[in-house]
């Protein structure tokens, strides 16, 4: 029987009550002799609807120097967002936004602040930040900033979540040996959430803000809430929880947009499969490969807890051992059978551990895959914040090493700085999955939601195909491999034609190939949401990435594409920045307005949205493509894979054991063999 080691990438992190080292908010030199800029308020307005999120931030700075600055305001890039507009008012200019190649938009910025005119620039610096810059703020004045973003909408077990990111895991040494963050807000901090949901929606919950936030429930899939937070700093995530109705079926929905028949048309497709995955009941070996580098610091304390309560749950049948690493790699703890006595003094070992040095995460992750016993189903838990930096750091490296053992990934990343690319490519190259965790997350949620896609079945080898008058074609997200418990799936792509499209995905489960289909009709024309043209050009921009950090395609041809598609759609990518200027100085530059043109469709058709309620999406009513109903967590279903999102049944303690390593307990077979 063939081996399939389990890798789980999670981060020790998993509790709240860690200092961000470096957060959202305005930057200054260190040593620099003026006063910083300050941030008088911060608004953010969030629309949750028809599967997507819009986030609209509005900044007002002052500068208390007497001298004209630039003000500089850096913010944690959040997952899957398509930074759309930049905004900026001084005095009695507005100035607005446009995407150039990097370089072009960079130049021209600089030549406008050189002349003392008004001029603003958005840069994105990898997977950490965005940066936002204006100048001249003038001395003793005010500016305003407006940005705004989308970001696909996902459920998971029937519970959705939205974070807006704020604090950073501080991975980011070069910019904390240069910058001091000023996150002081002089005046309000405020948070205004309106959720429509075309699905009854049975709770929601602001995790740590419950005494702060104001929620109002329109109807039933209606909620608005509303955070105000006088004096705060922006140095802590909002993170806003809801929960859909029970008993809901599996479903296939779709939101398309098409400006015109002689153009393409762009579709989200949200697959919630309703299938019947069993829970599995084996014993296994566990190697802990824990991260103990100097950028564990702060964070070793959690892991420690984390691992000594995941051993202290062992059953007599199982192994364990325990490899650590920082510069290098070394097996702390033999493989051993989980007595009682064993697992006791291996807690004490992983107590007694200190953090130092570098990262080596290529040698800890290869060590913790060598010695497995082919006769046992193993897991691999890999605990880190993906700080690699030094041996082998390549991803495409990573990618090549866990192919060879055909693992599967479930990562848990822990800050909105830890390295997602690195992450994305071991759990793709896998067919698992990965998903971030804030410090202000719903831990026990978080922890319910984890074990139920470890524990159970799982769908193997799944792929969807489309057939029909309509030609689909730069899909992302239709390739799955492997589909989890309680997993939605978000799927992009184009069209050209019309009409009834079929729907086939086909998967295995426990050696058992399975088909699931339905139609869809895709319209010649439909412009209710414009935006998805934005979100279908992200997602093809991440797909693109993860095959140049896997090695599948040159850097070079990676590059050119991203940044076509980042000017083509005005969207901010590593390849593309955002010049703001005034029309006057747009025209002087030559620049083409078509972002204004494109954000004009989509707040036009966001003010129609914005008087009607949900629409209903869902397009296989007639032909159901599943059987049963979606997985859904559930108030009333206790510890029995279900639970409270937000603990009122739950005790934290019970379940701080498992999103590092409750997914050490599951076993997955498909086709037959052990996974």
């Amino acid at each position: 029987m063939k081996l399939k080691p389990l890798l789980l990438a999670g981060l020790a992190t998993l509790a709240t009550g860690l200092s961000s080292a470096f957060a959202g908010g305005t930057l200054i030199p260190k040593g620099a002799a003026q006063s910083p800029i300050q941030i008088r308020s911060h608004q953010v307005n969030v629309t949750l609807n028809n599967g997507f999120a819009q986030t609209e931030v509005l900044q007002t700075f002052f500068n208390p120097n007497p001298a004209d600055l630039e003000a500089i305001y850096a913010f944690p890039v959040p997952k899957s967002a398509s930074l759309s507009e930049v905004t900026i008012v001084t005095g009695e200019k507005t100035l607005n936004g446009e995407v150039l190649a990097k370089a072009d938009a960079e130049k021209i910025y600089e030549t406008e602040k050189k002349s003392g005119n008004d001029a603003g620039l958005a840069t994105k610096n990898s997977y950490l930040t965005y940066e936002f810059k204006v100048s001249p703020v003038r001395a003793n004045a005010e500016v305003k900033l407006r940005f705004v973003y989308y970001q696909p909408l996902e459920i998971d077990s029937g519970v959705g979540r939205y974070l807006y990111p704020l604090e950073d895991a501080g991975t980011d040494d070069a910019a904390k040996s240069f910058w001091t963050t000023h996150t002081q807000v002089e005046g309000a901090f405020s948070v205004n959430v309106k959720l429509k949901s075309a699905w009854p929606v049975s709770d929601v919950r602001v995790p740590g803000f419950e005494t702060l936030a104001v929620t109002n429930k329109v109807n039933e899939g209606h909620y608005q809430v509303a955070l105000h937070r006088p004096g705060a700093k922006l140095d802590r995530d909002f993170v806003f929880y809801y929960r859909l109705a029970d008993n809901l079926p599996g479903r296939v929905e779709v939101i398309p947009y098409r400006a015109a028949k002689d153009k393409p048309g762009t579709f989200m497709m949200v697959v919630t499969p309703g299938v019947d995955l069993k829970p599995l009941t084996r014993g296994a070996d566990y190697s802990y490969v824990l991260d103990v580098s100097g950028s564990m610091q702060g964070k070793l304390h959690t892991l420690a807890n984390g691992v000594s309560q995941a051993l202290g749950q062992m059953r007599p049948e199982d192994r364990f051992r325990v490899v650590t690493f920082n510069n290098t790699a070394r097996e702390v703890q033999p493989w051993t059978n989980a007595t009682p006595e064993n697992v006791q003094q291996t807690i004490s070992l992983v107590k007694s551990l200190t953090s130092s040095g570098g990262t080596n995460l290529y040698d800890g992750v290869a060590l913790g895959l060598k010695n497995l016993d082919a006769d046992r189903a193993t897991s691999v838990v890999l605990v880190t914040d993906g700080v690699a930096n030094e041996g082998i750091v390549r991803p495409a490296d990573f990618h090549q090493l866990v192919k060879k053992y055909d693992v599967r990934v479930f990562g848990f990343l822990m800050g909105n700085s830890a390295n997602w690319p690195l992450l994305r490519t071991i759990a793709d190259a896998s067919g698992g999955f990965y998903a971030g965790v804030s410090n202000d997350d719903d831990i026990v949620g978080q922890l319910i939601l984890a074990k139920g896609k470890v524990t159970y079945e799982a769908l193997h080898n799944a792929t969807f195909k489309f057939s029909g008058p309509a030609r689909i074609f730069d899909t992302t997200g239709d390739t799955p491999q492997k589909i989890y418990r309680g997993q939605q799936l978000v799927i992009f792509g184009r069209y050209e034609g019309a009409g009834q499209t079929t729907v086939t995905l086909r998967a295995s489960l426990t050696g058992e190939d399975k088909t699931y289909t339905t139609t869809v009709n895709l319209p010649e024309v439909d412009t209710d949401n414009p935006e998805i043209e934005r979100l279908w050009a992200m997602s093809l921009i991440e797909q693109i990435e993860v095959k140049e950090g896997a090695g599948l395609q040159p850097a070079a041809e990676s590059h050119d594409a991203i940044q076509n598609l980042g000017v083509a759609y005005q969207l901010v990518t590593d390849y593309t920045s955002m010049v703001v200027l005034d029309d006057a100085t747009h025209a002087k530059h030559g620049i083409t307005r078509n972002n204004q043109q494109r954000a004009a469709l989509e707040r036009t058709a966001q003010s129609v949205r914005a008087a009607q309620p949900a629409r209903q999406a869902r397009v296989d009513t007639a032909q159901p493509a599943f059987p049963a109903p979606a997985h859904h967590v559930s108030r009333s279903s206790g510890g029995s894979g279900g639970g409270d999102l937000g603990g009122d049944t739950l005790a934290i303690g019970l379940f701080a054991v498992v999103l590092v390593l409750g997914a050490c307990f599951g076993r997955c077979y498909g086709n037959g063999k052990k996974d």
